[in-house]
């Protein structure tokens, strides 16, 4: 079965940079969109940014400017590069795709989680 494997979270001082990235692990046939969700302590999961295959992107207000979304399709991996991290950006952060093919069939699909813990 296609697994969403997350890697690259940690703790960083605020105005420093981590790069998290997410690969689709197992056989694909094909992905649409990826993103990545955010979830801080007794707060609601929130989009943080989205890519199509075709690279389309969307980013939430608050981190437009500071974080970028990319992906290799090739690879059936997207990243997301943060910049200029702020204590406000504590939070697991989780890779989406809403919709995978496989030979298994289609459905959407979560990553366990990176956390990433900005200090001040």
């Amino acid at each position: 079965q296609v697994q969403l494997v997350e890697s690259g979270g940690g703790l960083v001082q605020a105005g420093g940079s981590l790069r998290l990235s997410c690969v689709a692990s197992g056989s694909v046939f094909s992905i649409n969109t990826m993103g990545w969700y955010r979830q801080a302590p007794g707060k609601q999961r929130e989009l943080v940014a989205s890519i199509t295959s075709r690279g389309i992107t969307n980013y939430a207000d608050s981190v437009k400017g500071r974080f970028t979304i990319s992906r290799d399709n090739a690879k059936n991996t997207v990243y997301l590069q943060m910049n200029s991290l702020k204590p406000e950006d504590t939070a697991d952060y989780y890779c989406n795709a809403p919709w995978i093919v496989s030979p298994h069939g289609g459905g959407p699909k979560w990553g366990q989680g990176t956390q990433v813990t900005v200090s001040s």
